[in-house]
């Protein structure tokens, strides 16, 4: 899906050692790539947590003033230092003017949400009518599913991947029952083969050949949420649309994280958060995308008032303008709050760029599997010595920069023990730990630490164990 760079990690990697002579799990390796990173001073930007602030830490074992390793910007991203001054301004607007502050400053909030779209089309890689920044992600699901999924007796089903994110698993499920479809019927669910974490492409591809002709909607998260897995968006694009299939995707752990081109690809329709990668928040402000393709033929199936165009929509006459495309399938005013948090990171985004920090992602990803496999190859692992197995896939265009871990040693150990640490990740059932080292705001430095502090834990359970 997309060219692997030049240099792979693990030789940029070899490369940094013949010139330190040193050994390749040397501190000084990470010091070097942090000097050689160009989008190092982003991290700047950005409030990162001091140990002594979490919930979970152990004083006895931290130096409390030091930051955490934050690898947890899979889940909730870090707060960009300007979302206070952008929430200020919008707070000190309202408190001067009130009502007129619909209408002026840099964000005025009747059109709030479009003064920042511009600022998204890179990162999707969509044009700014093609894109709608409104709601919370499975609230636009189900708008954009209300009108692409238009079931006939022929062609009734979705199909998704095994374990999608739960939230998209309602989705479907009650847009189904919304029409009345038996479920286990209608839903067809694609699962990795026996004994394997991933789905296989050709496996995706065989089923939309085989069952395109019932499909009536194809709907793949862009990477997977527990797994980590990338998804191949623009083959699976071209193989549901030559089955007659609308393509979707869910996108919340693929925006912000790998290049998107959801124009060129032509992808039917994606929605997004913003609070994982694009760093908006807990319940940010999410988006949609509606191909320009369709402007003319789908519609909203319910619309409201900031759908309808803005140069007639205070005549108030109750005859509804729609905006062509994905602007018509906004319903309510843009919740302005909202916005300033978003705005402050599209601008870090912009600024840095979405190839730029996919060039760092992949060489800093690739840099912790080279650390966790130097360490835990299973192919030299000693009968006693934990294991750590990495599930996510291991060539860089199957993935992002999400790393999950499985262990030997009970997960709930690991995971504690690292929390008591300092570092920031999650468990996710059944037995994961997921890793996400962010290129905005982590350092190749945390990745070692992070990798240190691992061992130290895997051998007291060792240890503890024998």
């Amino acid at each position: 899906m997309e060219p692997s760079p030049l240099e792979l990690p693990a030789d940029t990697v070899q490369r940094i050692v013949s010139q330190l002579r040193c050994h390749p799990t040397d501190e000084r390796v990470a010091l070097r790539l942090d000097e050689e990173d160009k989008l190092r001073h982003f991290r700047e930007y950005f409030y990162i947590p001091k140990v002594q602030d979490l919930p979970p830490i152990d004083l006895s074992l931290v130096n409390k003033d030091e930051n955490a390793i934050y690898f947890l910007g899979n889940s909730l991203g870090l707060q960009p230092k300007m979302v206070k001054t952008y929430l200020e301004e919008e707070l000190d607007k309202w408190a001067k003017m009130g009502a007129y502050g619909h209408e002026v400053g840099k964000r005025p909030w009747i059109t709030g949400d479009e003064s920042i779209t511009g600022l998204m089309t890179d990162i999707v890689g969509a044009n700014e009518k093609e894109i709608a920044l409104m709601n919370g992600l499975t609230v636009n699901l189900h708008l954009l599913l209300l009108s692409f999924f238009k079931p006939t007796p022929k062609r009734y089903k979705i199909l998704l991947e095994a374990k999608a994110f739960p939230s998209d698993h309602y989705a479907v499920e009650s847009q189904l029952q919304l029409h009345g479809l038996n479920v286990e019927k209608s839903m067809r669910i694609i699962k990795p083969r026996e004994g394997e974490e991933t789905l296989r492409m050709e496996d995706i591809l065989e089923v939309i050949e085989k069952e395109g002709d019932s499909i009536a909607v194809i709907l793949f998260s862009g990477v997977h949420f527990y797994t980590g897995q990338l998804f191949n968006i623009p083959a699976i694009t071209k193989a549901g649309q030559a089955k007659g299939c609308f393509v979707g995707f869910d996108l919340a752990h693929a925006v912000g994280n790998v290049e998107l081109h959801l124009h060129d690809w032509g992808v039917d329709f994606a929605c997004w958060c913003s609070y994982k990668y694009l760093n908006s928040g807990a319940g940010g402000l999410a988006g949609a995308f509606v191909h320009e393709k369709h402007v003319h033929t789908i519609k909203p199936a319910l619309v409201g008032w900031f759908g309808h165009e803005l140069n007639t929509r205070f005549k108030m006459d109750n005859k509804l303008q729609l905006i062509p495309g994905a602007n018509g399938f906004r319903i309510s005013n843009p919740p302005i709050l909202l916005v300033c948090s978003l705005h402050a990171s599209l601008e870090i985004f912009n600024q840095a760029t979405v190839k730029a920090l996919r060039r760092k992602s992949i060489l800093l990803t690739g840099y912790l599997e080279y650390m966790i496999k130097h360490y835990y190859n299973k192919d030299k692992a000693e009968s006693k010595k934990p294991i750590v197995n990495i599930i996510t896939p291991p060539h860089i265009e199957e993935r992002g920069c999400q790393l999950t871990l499985t262990f030997s040693a009970p997960v709930k150990y690991v995971f504690q023990e690292l929390e008591k640490r300092g570092v920031v990740c999650d468990k996710r059932e059944p037995n994961g730990i997921r890793v996400a080292p962010v290129p905005l705001y982590n350092s190749f430095h945390d990745v070692y630490k992070f990798v240190s502090l691992l061992i130290s834990i895997l051998d007291a359970a060792e240890t503890k164990n024998s």
